[in-house]
């Protein structure tokens, strides 16, 4: 069909970008709500050693769903402490609390308005269906833009995709008290809010916590996704596994979220009729909890107000929180920036790991506003022609020498199809080719269109690689690589040319780990983004005897912090 394409991204890219800058000052305020909260929430459970916490969730679940529950809560929390993921699960606990706690504030009396107006019901129905359809990691896109990079957008998102149920549970639960009873309410001269509060709700409070219960177990579940745009805890230790293909961590932290999420179902499932409550009243049980969290709270606040405050409060630290944003932490600049926090005693400053989509989003909005920023950074990158940025003095070297970027393809290319191998082997460019296509790609080209515009502008360097390569006779090649922009705009360029040259290319996008062990283990069939000898040397060293290393496409790449020009810091030891 001939039909333009409708610009539909086009007006929702114009209509967040306007909510972004017209309710910036609400989002700051929610923003620094919801961190205050959370960190509030994160000093009470870490109050004193992990054991107090474990003893008092033993305790809990014990007298809420039996004893044999309250063994296995014991075990299973004990074995998270001594697995090393306690202060993960403590992130974890904070942020689905924080997103229980706003689904139970709104969910709720948005299901009792619905209930009690049906045009309200017609009106969230489609809506809850759109936000139950909708993919999670859709929702970190615009968080991203309204509330920054960090564990405030995984909160929002997960709120968002968690509320449904909570809704819709307690619509249903108020619909269905018997029509009976709610006529005898009436006749004996009730109020609406009467009727609501002591006949509807009452009544409707089963369905209703079942509703709050998978909420519960929806906004747990996003925890991984949350990982994605800096949200500690849990998900991001599954995260970093599953970068790095550490099947071992993996499965701790996977199992630790599966203790968590048991826990709390239990709990959330017998908060209403404790299985001990003939032995001693909930009402005591539950005050008891209520006062330690209350003291613990009051406790910690007037800690931290005595505590003397560190550092120049005008100084970079303060303006910036003490924070550099980061990428994927399978990224080997992740393990060099944690390494330069060591080398350079930055131990008051935190890495935020994210991905590198959300690290240019958090970047843009911190340079539109003129605001103090520090981001790991690489180049060749589009952001330096887009934005005046600059790399921090390394004196130590942490970050080391100009690194290259190879072209490494699995054993038994070469006689699969060999004219490919050859064009692989040929491909080589300079830094500002591969600018060029990352600036088309910025501007708005999908990267397949910006692959052939530059291939079209350079037959030169194209007839170069492909000199005395065999042509195809549409032999399937993979070509596997990660979502970093220099990375898209290599494969996309290469696949382009081996297409032309008669091959079927097919693109497969995974994390820094995955895509070595892919051509490594030959489910993929060549790569142009291994970045040596420093960034990927560990994933080189641990597969390089199975699989063909063709040497450098690229040279004179960097690492290394990046601030924008305006900041008045030339070094990383500046931020001591």
């Amino acid at each position: 069909m001939n039909i333009a394409k409708i610009p539909l991204g086009n007006w929702v890219d114009s209509l967040v970008e306007w909510i972004t800058v017209a309710f910036a000052g609400l989002f700051s305020f929610i923003t620094t709500v919801i961190d205050g909260i959370l960190n509030l929430i994160v000093d009470v459970l870490s109050a004193g050693p992990p054991i107090v916490l474990i003893l008092v969730l033993t305790l809990l679940v014990a007298y809420t769903s039996r004893w044999p529950l309250g063994i296995f809560t014991l075990v299973s929390l004990l074995l998270i402490e001594n697995l090393g993921y306690w202060d993960s699960t403590i992130q974890t606990l904070a942020i689905v609390l924080v997103a229980g706690v706003l689904t139970i504030v709104i969910g709720i009396p948005l299901g009792i308005w619905s209930a009690q107006y049906k045009t309200v019901q017609r009106i969230l129905t489609p809506v809850l269906d759109f936000m139950q359809t909708m993919p999670a990691f859709v929702y970190l896109i615009p968080s991203i833009l309204f509330f920054g990079i960090g564990v405030v957008p995984g909160i929002i998102a997960s709120f968002i995709f968690a509320i449904a149920p909570t809704i819709r549970m307690t619509n249903l639960g108020i619909q269905e008290v018997p029509k009976d009873l709610v006529e005898a309410s009436d006749a004996f001269g009730s109020t609406r809010s009467q009727k609501l509060l002591k006949v509807q709700i009452p009544l409707a409070t089963p369905t209703i916590l079942a509703g709050v219960n998978q909420s519960i177990m929806l906004a747990l579940s996003m925890v991984v996704t949350a990982s994605l745009v800096g949200a500690p805890g849990l998900g991001a230790d599954v995260y970093r596994a599953v970068s790095q293909i550490n099947v071992g961590q993996g499965f701790e932290a996977g199992l630790s979220i599966v203790f968590i999420a048991i826990i709390l179902d239990r709990l959330s499932q017998n908060l209403r009729k404790p299985a001990y409550r003939h032995i001693v009243n909930g009402k005591i049980v539950f005050a008891i909890v209520a006062v330690l969290v209350v003291g613990t709270a009051i406790g910690v606040s007037f800690a931290k107000e005595k505590a003397a405050p560190d550092g120049n409060a005008a100084g970079v630290g303060a303006q910036t929180n003490y924070k550099i944003i980061g990428i994927e932490p399978g990224a080997g600049i992740m393990a060099r920036a944690d390494k330069a926090m060591d080398d350079y005693g930055l131990d008051q400053w935190k890495i935020v790991e994210g991905s590198s989509a959300a690290m240019i989003a958090e970047l843009k909005k911190a340079y539109k506003n003129q605001r103090p920023i520090i981001v790991t950074g690489w180049s060749p990158h589009w952001m330096f022609s887009s934005f005046d940025l600059k790399y921090l003095d390394d004196p130590k070297g942490t970050f080391g020498k100009a690194e290259a970027i190879h072209t490494i393809v699995r054993k038994g290319l070469e006689q699969d199809a060999p004219g490919a191998y050859k064009i692989l082997d040929q491909f080589a460019w300079e830094t500002s080719d591969i600018e060029a296509v990352m600036a088309s790609i910025e501007q708005g080209m999908s990267p397949g269109e910006a692959a052939e515009k530059w291939i079209a502008e350079h037959q030169d360097k194209v007839t170069a690689w492909t000199k005395g390569a065999q042509k195809g006779n549409g032999e399937k090649v993979n070509l596997v690589y990660v979502a970093w922009d220099t990375e898209i705009a290599s494969t996309n360029v290469i696949g382009k040319v081996l297409e032309q040259n008669g091959y079927k290319v097919t693109f497969s996008q995974v994390e820094v780990g995955p895509m070595f062990a892919g051509v490594a283990n030959g489910s993929s069939d060549a790569m142009v983004a291994a970045w040596l000898p420093g960034t990927h040397l560990e994933y080189y060293n641990t597969y390089k005897d199975k699989f063909i290393d063709l040497g450098p496409n690229l040279e004179g790449t960097k690492l290394g912090l990046v601030v924008p020009e305006y900041m008045e810091i030339e070094s990383i030891e500046d931020l001591k």
